[in-house]
C-alpha cells in the first residue's frame, strides 16, 4: 500500500522526492489543488471516499497512510 500511495503522490504532486516523510512543510506543489487531487487520486485507485475531517487531516504521507488504511481494513 505504501508504494501506491507513494505513487500516487510523485504523479500527483509531479516530483519523485516523494518519501514516508513527506508532509505540506516540505513539499512545496503541496497546496490546495493538488491536495484536491491527490484526494481524489487515492479515492479512485484505493475505491474509497473520504470525509472532510479525513480530508483535512491529511497533511502527510503518514495521516494520509493512516486514513486509507483505516478504510480498506
Amino acid at each position: 500500500m505504501d508504494k501506491r500511495i507513494i505513487e500516487i503522490m510523485q504523479r500527483v504532486f509531479d516530483t519523485q522526492d516523494i518519501t514516508i516523510a513527506t508532509n505540506q512543510n516540505n513539499c512545496e506543489k503541496w497546496d490546495s489543488l493538488h491536495h484536491l487531487n491527490l484526494i481524489v487520486e487515492l479515492e479512485t485507485e484505493f475505491d474509497v471516499e473520504f470525509e472532510p475531517e479525513e480530508i483535512a487531516e491529511m497533511k502527510s504521507f503518514e495521516t494520509v497512510r493512516s486514513i486509507v488504511k483505516s478504510k480498506i481494513d
